[in-house]
Formats: structure tokens, sequence, C-alpha cells
């Protein structure tokens, strides 16, 4: 005696499974993007304590800036209680000052953006890697830096 098995029943849920299972495998590809950051935004907040040597003011700031890791630069901070003449993002410890590595470009309201097209040296990424990395923003009384924000990876 002979057996069959009849599976129309089954066929619309098989399909519906890969069609699920394809659609899984889109979304885990477009998850990943090698040019997104290893490390993430950094929330960064400015503050007068933190400028080398310290500096006494009402100033503050606070934005996010982004390492990609192909090395791109974005994001921006919001600086309120100062007149910003210049913002930089700069390598240097917590504690010491350094050399410029980003411009940040003034825009209104107290906001410098990192310009489109930013990217960091291999040393300067390394230095952001290793905490090494900080936004400050210049005034016409504080020349050398009102208030600063080491970023964080």
């Amino acid at each position: 005696m002979k057996s069959s098995v009849t599976f129309r029943g089954s066929i619309p849920v098989v399909i519906a499974v890969a069609a699920f299972a394809l659609a899984g495998c889109q979304t885990m590809d477009s998850a990943w993007d090698s040019t997104k950051s290893f490390f993430g935004g950094s929330n960064v907040t400015l503050s007068g304590s933190q400028e080398v040597p310290p500096v006494t003011t009402s100033a503050s700031g606070s934005g996010t800036i982004t390492v990609n890791a192909d090395k791109m630069v974005s994001g921006s901070v919001k600086t309120s209680g100062l007149d910003g003449t210049a913002a930089h993002i700069h390598q240097g410890a917590p504690g010491t000052n350094g050399p410029v590595a980003v411009p940040l470009t003034k825009g209104s309201d107290g906001t410098w953006s990192v310009p489109a097209g930013a990217k960091l040296t291999d040393a300067q990424y390394d230095a952001y890697k290793a905490g090494n990395l900080y936004v400050n923003v210049h005034s016409a009384t504080n020349k050398g830096g009102e208030i600063r924000g080491q970023l964080k990876p």
C-alpha cells in the first residue's frame, strides 16, 4: 500500500518562514556598516574647570562628537554664556593642552560644528581611542580657551 502526504496547507507557512529568514539576512547586512564608529558618539560636556589652567566662568557647553572607524569625524557642541571666537577639537590628555586636530565651524545660537569631510590622522585616531582628544571654545576674554570637554571613546 502506497502512502501519500499532501503539503498543500504547509506551502504558505514555508514561504512565510523563508521570507522572514531572507528579511532577517537583509536586516543583519544593513545593520553592519564598517564605516560606522566602533566607539560610537562621544557625549561631551564643556566647562571652565576642565581648561588648563582652569577658568572661572559661568559658560558651559554640551554636544556629541562621533568618530567613525574610517577616522571621519562629525557632530557639534552648543555653548551658552559666552561669545565664542573659535572652537576646535585638540589632541591632548586630560590636564594637558595640545595642538588643533579639527577646527569647528561657528553656526547660529552658540553652535559649533565639525565641518563636512573632517578626518583624523592615524595618530589623532589613536589619541581618540586613548581618550586624548578634547573640545574647547575660545573667547576674547580667554583666548587660550574658556570651556573644555574631554572626548571619551
